[in-house]
């Protein structure tokens, strides 16, 4: 039969196991603190980077990329539909002015130039019958109305005569009516004449005119098939290198189809791009950075380019230094925009120290120690950080980043 235990003993066994619980909780704590401590404290010098405060400009950038492009680059395009008949030059040769790149079969335009001549010929021809035919009916037209002027004349003395006959009593009331009205219809009729010279004489200058619109018509087709027929001579205009031409020896070209590419390599400009959450920010006139390798360079924006593709804006970049030998023809660059800048301000070199915060703490180093040290920083860029205060100029600091340590006021460093 089992015994009750006593409540005495189940207090007091109770009470140890949290005390012991306790214990162990404070141990564990204090060792992983020490143990912390004892890792975090100390730091090898070869582990680390560090900059020096000085005084200087620091110019505020954001981010975009580029490419780099010749300054100057011309795209040969067929004027007319034709077939490559010989390629005269290949890739990268140097071309001089006035040198034949690419030699087109014009035969089939050729013939119809011909046959826009003999149009326009024909024109002109209708052009001379109708102005003759012209002449003609009114110099018809006027001798009619002449002679009419003269048949009035003969009928208007008739009816004259007739009046005076009729006074001494040779004559009779109805001649008199009948030379009236003879006179009346030859004045009706001269009218008539008259008229129909007008309309005739209008009708056919404007016959003569639409005819001759036409064949201004044929000769401005005419004469910017044979301007096409001189722009199928695929020849150099200036200095440059080939950069591409169209190999395809026997193929059809349509009209505008591209055929060569002619740069000047000794010149070039850089094509840039960056979000369009910068768009109220990028303007042309602000100054730019262009990085390409090891090397700097700088320019400036001369356009911004108003259309956005796909969440992208663009822009030209003149360089300072177009010519540098360090460009090549579709590089691609770092390009960093200066929004802002700041003149002989107290700066430091840019790392992972810092995050970007405008308060933040950072280690300087002092007496082969990392003192922890809150500062307030300006603007930055990829090479540099304002200091607006917190630091001294001379001091050095660790750019090296140690999220892993800011729980510490002080670090050794070995």
């Amino acid at each position: 039969m089992d015994r009750e235990v006593a409540p005495d003993y189940i207090k007091t066994t109770r009470n140890r196991r949290w005390l012991f619980i306790a214990l162990g909780i404070i141990l564990t704590v204090t060792l992983l603190y020490f143990f912390r401590k004892s890792l975090g404290s100390t730091l090898e010098s070869s582990r680390i980077r560090t900059g020096t405060v000085e005084k200087g400009n620091v110019e505020n950038t954001l981010t975009a990329s580029g490419e780099v492009i010749p300054a100057y680059e011309q795209i040969f395009t067929s004027p007319i539909r034709a077939s490559i008949k010989r390629i005269l030059l290949t890739p990268g040769t140097q071309v001089n002015p006035g040198q034949a790149i690419v030699e087109l079969d014009k035969s089939l335009t050729v013939i119809e130039s011909e046959r826009y001549e003999d149009q326009l010929k024909l024109k002109q021809n209708s052009i001379e019958q109708l102005r003759m035919k012209l002449n003609k009916d009114l110099y018809d037209a006027e001798i009619n109305d002449r002679i009419k002027s003269l048949n009035i004349n003969k009928l208007r003395a008739d009816f004259e005569d007739a009046k005076r006959l009729q006074k001494v009593g040779g004559g009779t009331a109805e001649d008199i009516t009948r030379a009236e009205n003879a006179l009346k219809i030859a004045e009706l009729e001269k009218k008539q004449l008259e008229n129909d010279l007008k309309y005739n004489r209008e009708s056919m200058g404007a016959s003569l005119k639409e005819t001759e619109l036409g064949a201004q018509i044929e000769s401005k087709n005419l004469k910017e098939l044979q301007h096409k027929l001189r722009m199928a001579d695929i020849v150099a205009d200036r200095k440059g290198v080939l950069t591409w031409v169209n190999e395809n020896i026997g193929s059809s070209v349509n009209e505008g189809e591209m055929l060569a590419k002619v740069a000047d390599l000794g010149s070039f400009r850089v094509e840039g791009s960056c979000s369009d959450i910068y768009a109220d920010q990028v303007k042309a006139g602000l100054s730019v950075i262009i990085r390409l390798n090891e090397v700097t360079l700088r320019g400036v924006i001369t356009q911004v380019k108003p259309a956005v593709k796909d969440g992208v804006i663009g822009f030209v970049i003149q360089l300072d230094n177009a010519k540098s030998e360090s460009l090549r023809p579709n590089m691609k660059v770092e390009v960093y925009v200066v929004t802002s800048s700041s003149s002989n301000t107290v700066r430091v070199a840019n790392g992972p120290a810092f995050t970007g915060k405008k308060k933040q703490f950072v280690y300087v180093l002092k007496d082969n120690k990392a003192l922890r040290r809150e500062v307030e920083t300006g603007l930055s860029n990829f090479d540099f950080v304002e200091i607006k205060s917190g630091l001294e100029v001379g001091e050095k600091v660790i750019l090296t980043d140690l999220n892993d340590y800011e729980h510490l006021e002080e670090i050794s460093i070995q």
